[in-house]
């Protein structure tokens, strides 16, 4: 492409779309799958319980410390599938971009999402792009599906959590908000956090096999307080989180403390929540800290029979109710 910024001729169907997508979007998401002549593509998929996902990414900035919107995108849909109990197969990839965006800026947003796909072992074997008109949109959207197979039998959800089950997580909490905020430099702070997107297929593939496992979440928007909240909801059950148990990053814990937010509620882009029947809790662990992603596991809860609230127990030996979230405790970073 000779052109430096996007017009709205690189959405009308002509030679300047033709030339975006083989010279920027086929450049680098090829692979095995993608026809980018074709209207639909076949899919070949294993024997196992088939699973559909879909997803919308509006983060600002387009980039951040630890990845970009591409990156995430592709994190976020494999992420779904993976809780789920799937291994993450296909993705179809929807590009929505305003008139004036750099081209270099979308080519590493490109970039970015086919390298991720690489490192899940997912292909991107379809998409869509649209360009919008300057001011219709905040320089660029992706929406994204999934597909992905899951063993046949297993079978995990909300419904399946009993009183006496082990709540997880894989690692420290908060640091994709945190980072996310910290690159818009709203606050006149920086910092070098960075964003824990990632693919979590090698933490939730890694107990699927346990008969204890009862159910995978990553804690996204409204992060672990909200996860915490829906499964209390779901059962009508209680659950007591261990403040001292639950790993926050140190720069992540100074910013909130400064700004006045909570990490429980701040999104989480490659972590996993998980529930499990006390029998199977401390093998889960113990298999997550033997993975890289998985160094900083910690069991922080218990399910209990009782009133349907998620209850802190501080670390100064009091107890604090954690509310379900109704504001937004940040702007949009998902």
């Amino acid at each position: 492409m000779r052109e430096t910024r996007i017009s709205l001729a690189h959405g009308n169907g002509g030679r300047f779309m033709r030339e975006l997508i083989e010279d920027l979007f086929a450049r680098h998401l090829h692979n095995p799958g993608l026809d980018i002549q074709a209207d639909a593509v076949r899919l070949d998929l294993p024997p196992g319980d088939v699973m559909f996902t879909t997803d919308g990414f509006t983060v600002q900035p387009l980039e951040f410390p630890g990845g970009n919107i591409g990156s995430l995108a592709v994190h976020g849909t494999v992420n779904d599938l993976s809780v789920a109990g799937a291994d993450p197969l296909y993705l179809s990839l929807n590009v929505f971009i305003e008139e004036g965006l750099e081209v270099a800026l979308l080519e590493r947003v490109i970039r970015a999402a086919a390298e991720a796909a690489a490192d899940a072992g997912v292909r991107i074997v379809a998409g869509d792009t649209k360009v919008v008109r300057r001011g219709e949109a905040a320089g660029l959207y992706l929406a994204t599906t999934g597909v992905g197979v899951r063993p046949a039998g297993l079978v995990l959800g909300l419904g399946a959590i009993e009183a006496g089950d082990r709540v997880l997580v894989s690692g420290p909490v908060g640091d994709h908000g945190t980072a996310v905020m910290l690159a818009r430099e709203e606050f006149g702070m920086r910092g070098d956090l960075r964003s824990d997107a990632a693919s979590v297929h090698p933490l939730t593939s890694a107990l699927r096999d346990l008969p204890g496992l009862r159910f995978m979440r990553d804690p996204t928007r409204g992060g672990l307080a909200t996860v915490a909240h829906e499964i209390c909801r779901a059962r009508n059950l209680g659950l007591r989180l261990d403040e001292t148990a639950i790993p926050i990053n140190d720069p992540v814990r100074s910013v909130c403390e400064i700004l006045g937010y909570d990490p429980l509620y701040l999104a989480c882009e490659g972590r996993v929540v998980a529930v499990l029947a006390p029998a199977d809790a401390e093998v889960a662990l113990q298999r997550w800290r033997a993975l890289p992603s998985g160094a900083g596991a910690r069991l922080i809860g218990e399910v209990h029979a009782g009133p349907a609230r998620v209850v802190l127990h501080t670390e100064l030996g009091g107890q604090r109710i954690l509310e379900e979230l109704e504001d937004d405790p940040l702007p949009r970073i998902c």
